[in-house]
């Protein structure tokens, strides 16, 4: 079930043939940014939203984007959607999330990686920025492909683009600007291991089949399946960020950062050995005041 908004403003094609799709909620204090990062270079810009009450919607129809709203039940399912049933016409379709900027160099390449038509997806450089300092971590993702070769694997949190074809690596960084504040980031964190938690008890499967000497992925599965059984699991993780991954080259911002990655793994073993004491799922308790109850007496 989905529900489409008619836009205000007209989205002026860049010089790309690329459509780049976006998912929300809640994203008002990201879009404009993301939007005006996008002028010139991006043909199409899609966004899914899952029902923000902020002002999301009302930026992305100022630009022209083509918005859809659908009730989100995991990232997996929504991204196959959007690849599914928005009406992309460009030969190539780009993952962006709000929080993410391109930078020129990396526009460039992509432009002329689309244009030799080499490849069947294209693999970009993202460089973390946290607490308002830029992180020494440079994640390789598949973020491009050719329009109709991807899909999504199934799965809550954490999803994963699959293409069957030869790719390529653009050059330029891809900035990830992980959250205005410790707020949302913490927020945001709470929620996914939430959900990666449920995921978890109820058997579902990883994203991929776990073999340590397959794919980066699968390798990365495997890791995945047997973390819970390593003695000193935290420690050794928050070594990895803060030392392999080289996260003190940030100072405090990327110890901080190195710490809380390893409590968010922390919070989500919790999270699931409750759920398997308890034998229910955590109760969704509102967190935000409602308005006045015309019922009862208002008081100043």
């Amino acid at each position: 079930m989905m529900q489409e908004i008619k836009q205000t403003g007209i989205w002026i094609p860049g010089s790309a043939p690329i459509a780049v799709v976006l998912i929300s909620l809640n994203e008002g204090h990201n879009l404009r940014d993301t939007l005006e990062n996008l002028k010139g270079f991006a043909q199409e810009v899609f966004l899914v939203d899952s029902y923000s009450v902020d002002d999301t919607i009302d930026i992305a129809l100022e630009y022209g984007v083509h918005v859809v709203q659908r009730k989100f039940s995991g990232f997996g399912d929504q991204w196959n959607f959007a690849l599914r049933e928005l009406p992309i016409s460009v030969p190539w379709t780009m993952k962006l999330d709000p929080d993410e900027r391109l930078d020129e160099h990396l526009k460039q390449s992509l432009g002329s990686l689309v244009a030799e038509g080499n490849a069947d997806g294209i693999i970009i450089n993202r460089k973390l920025w946290f607490m308002g300092r830029k992180l020494p971590i440079m994640q390789p993702i598949l973020r491009l492909w050719k329009t109709g070769y991807c899909r999504f694997t199934e799965v809550a949190v954490n999803e994963h683009p699959l293409v069957n074809g030869p790719l390529k690596t653009a050059e330029g960084e891809l900035k990830h600007f992980d959250s205005p504040d410790l707020e949302h980031w913490l927020s945001k964190q709470n929620r996914y291991t939430t959900m990666e938690a449920i995921w978890q008890y109820q058997g579902h499967d990883l994203a991929a089949t776990p073999k340590l000497f397959g794919s980066a992925l699968e390798r990365r599965m495997w890791l995945k399946k047997h973390f819970w059984k390593v003695p000193g699991r935290y420690f050794i993780l928050f070594l990895y960020n803060y030392l392999i991954l080289g996260a003190w080259r940030s100072g405090k911002a990327g110890y901080i950062w190195a710490r809380l990655r390893s409590d968010v793994y922390r919070l989500w073993e919790y999270k699931h050995t409750e759920i398997r004491m308890t034998g229910r799922v955590p109760v969704r308790i509102p967190t935000q005041a409602g308005q006045p109850d015309a019922r009862v007496v208002q008081s100043k």
